[in-house]
């Protein structure tokens, strides 16, 4: 593992409260060490354009920037993305 190497950024579309999100963010712990995590407030001015796409889905994960998952973590999808991912960036 060279130090070179940049993590994934997994970006969680949020907002306070969000119940859902500390569940899912309890569920991703073990692969912490693997991914930057980013958190993006829905509710906030400058974020207006994701309120709009994202209101009634929360919490929405995107990784280095696409879609991947929104409402419940789907660990299968997101191991099998996140390997995708790391082996890009080998």
């Amino acid at each position: 593992c060279s130090a070179g190497v940049k993590k994934p950024v997994l970006t969680l579309f949020t907002k306070k409260p969000c119940p859902l999100c500390d569940e899912a963010k309890e569920v991703l712990e073990p692969y912490k060490g693997r991914f930057i995590l980013q958190e993006v407030d829905i509710t906030l001015p400058e974020n207006s354009a994701w309120y709009e796409k994202y209101k009634y889905d929360i919490p929405v994960f995107h990784l280095n920037g696409e879609f991947l998952m929104k409402h419940r973590v789907d660990i299968q999808k997101f191991e099998d993305r996140l390997r995708k991912v790391e082996l890009q960036s080998d």
